[in-house]
């Protein structure tokens, strides 16, 4: 029998989008079995919940079509929470959608009071180097090992482009959000690290070079899966309305605390290589 909790931070999810292929069944019912039951905790308790969703809720459709509206070097547009969200989404994205319906569905009826952040590329220290952990550990865990990396898709020249928020920043505003959950409640975010900290994965090799003072081979894979997506970029401007938490930690100070966590404990990761 499990304690009564007041609160409960849900960030438990199958974290790969291309797991939907080949695992859809574990998907389904971590993401949204998992969100389930989880709520009827909720509901028993009567607690309050903040739900970490993600970018991938998103129409690929629709941000391809925007992508090639605009200069393939000169990605400058952020996506809001008024995005479409029409299918195709991804396995992955629809169990997460579905999992944020089910908890507004969960609100209406049993008045639970929630949260929700769809973050983007989340990354720092304690990260693994594994693929389903985010590109800039895996990037900088290649590196520093002398492995063989690829470019994936989109004619393989490593121009997609992430942004992304340091794990910490994160951690803040959920700290920030449960001190004034009685005030704010009942919303959706966007959270990431807007245009300020957005990379391709062409600009990373680069920054991987400088940091680790290693060179590899990079491979180029031209074909594109149809989960992919070649931009994505948070608008953070309603998160930003509504509290005084700002994205502070920039793309060289999440790549640095990354990799010094990676180099320090580098003989605990490899324990952990796919």
């Amino acid at each position: 029998m499990l304690e009564k909790y007041d609160f409960v931070i849900d960030c438990c999810a199958e974290a790969a989008v291309e797991a939907s292929k080949y695992e859809s069944e574990r998907v389904f019912f971590t993401n949204l079995v998992g969100t389930f039951n989880i709520l009827e905790k909720v509901k028993k308790d009567k607690s309050k919940i903040i739900f970490l969703s993600t970018s991938r809720v998103y129409s690929i459709k629709n941000i391809l079509a925007k992508a090639k509206q605009i200069n393939k070097k000169n990605y400058n547009f952020k996506i809001n929470e008024n995005f479409s969200k029409k299918s195709p989404i991804s396995l992955y994205g629809f169990t997460k959608l579905s999992s944020e319906k089910l908890i507004q569905e969960y609100s209406y009826s049993d008045n639970i009071k929630y949260i929700i952040n769809r973050f983007g590329v989340v990354s720092g220290p304690w990260q693994f180097g594994k693929q389903d952990q985010g590109f800039v550990s895996l990037w900088l865990w290649r590196f520093i090992n002398k492995k063989k990396l690829k470019y994936i898709g989109f004619e393989g020249l490593g121009n997609q482009v992430r942004d992304v928020i340091h794990v910490k920043d994160v951690c803040d505003l959920i700290l920030e959000q449960i001190k004034n959950f009685k005030k704010i409640n009942n919303q959706i975010f966007n959270v990431g690290g807007g245009l300020n900290n957005a990379i391709s994965l062409k600009e990373l090799t680069k920054k991987a070079k400088e940091i680790t003072g290693y060179n590899i081979d990079i491979g180029k894979i031209k074909k594109t899966s149809n989960y992919d997506i070649p931009y994505f970029v948070t608008d953070n401007k309603k998160i930003y309305s509504f509290y005084k938490w700002r994205v502070k930690r920039n793309l060289d100070n999440i790549i640095k605390d990354t990799f010094e966590v990676l180099i320090k404990y580098k003989k605990l990761f490899k324990k952990h290589e796919l």
